[in-house]
């Protein structure tokens, strides 16, 4: 993909996100696609961090706009060739510190297949 397809990826990324739309995020990935977070290690530690799986992702998201429903990301950088799409956003909740993220997704054939979220 051209790093153009891949930014375009990203960019409907975070509208999805920032606007709770939920079947629009998991329409850019793949049914078996994977998801590490070190939030998934606190809230959910049976997954050690891992989800495969759209239901899980479904599952997973659903959850994070019930329970924090100003959440929102506010992208910095984005950096985008090959297969790979390098995010760096700042994810911010009403009453939370601001954190920064960075998150790499890997995408082929046009859906994402896998994402690893980093939290600084």
């Amino acid at each position: 993909m051209t790093p153009e397809n891949l930014q375009s990826i990203a960019f409907k990324w975070f509208d999805a996100f920032n606007n709770h739309n939920l079947e629009q995020l998991l329409s850019l990935y793949d049914d078996d696609a994977e998801h590490y977070s070190p939030k998934l290690i606190i809230r959910k530690p049976e997954t050690q961090g891992m989800i495969i799986g759209k239901q899980a992702l479904r599952d997973w998201w659903q959850d994070a706009f019930d329970s924090l429903p100003s959440l929102n990301y506010n992208v910095t950088s984005l950096t985008a060739n090959g297969d790979r799409i390098f995010m760096e956003y700042v994810r911010s909740v009403d009453g939370e510190v601001n954190m920064k993220v960075a998150e790499v997704l890997i995408v082929k054939e046009g859906k994402i297949i896998a994402s690893r979220v980093y939290h600084g």
